[in-house]
């Protein structure tokens, strides 16, 4: 075997370690596997859908259900437009409120007076499902912004 063989050989053999080297180095979603899920920076932080103690229909126990809304950013959001809806399509619309920064507002279903730290949905009836739903938080835009859901599905 010639020098200039095996040299060409010991090329070709450093070429294609460095290519697969290089394959072996991309990012998982270039490499065909899915990007990890990104933590939206405003989310649904924590749901009570029971109501603790008697569900009795009362203004009291409705106001007992409720889901938390948190922005997890260093700056305020306007949630003007944006939308917290179940499985039965009973949506709250929020109106002219500013989330602030690494703040928490908790949305109740009964009637009540809003505050910085809660809103009320102004329902009679309980809005969420004790066995099985699915609360979805929406932008302005419409675009689904976080997703919580509990229990096993029926539909």
């Amino acid at each position: 075997m010639s020098t200039s063989t095996t040299a060409r050989r010991l090329a070709a053999v450093v070429l294609t370690t460095a290519a697969l080297g290089g394959v072996a180095a991309l990012p998982a979603s270039a490499a065909g596997h899915p990007a990890p899920q990104h933590r939206p920076d405003v989310r649904i932080s924590r749901v009570q859908y029971d109501s603790p103690g008697r569900e009795d229909g009362s203004n009291r126990s409705l106001n007992r259900e409720w889901v938390e809304i948190t922005n997890t950013t260093r700056h305020a959001v306007n949630l003007g437009g944006w939308t917290l809806s179940g499985r039965d399509h009973h949506t709250y619309t929020f109106h002219h409120y500013r989330l602030g920064a690494r703040a928490t507002v908790r949305v109740h279903t009964g009637i009540g007076h809003d505050t910085r730290t809660d809103l009320f949905q102004d329902r009679r009836h309980y809005a969420w499902d004790n066995h099985s739903d699915t609360a979805v938080l929406r932008n302005d835009h419409g675009r689904t912004v976080d997703i919580a859901s509990w229990g096993r599905r029926h539909r």
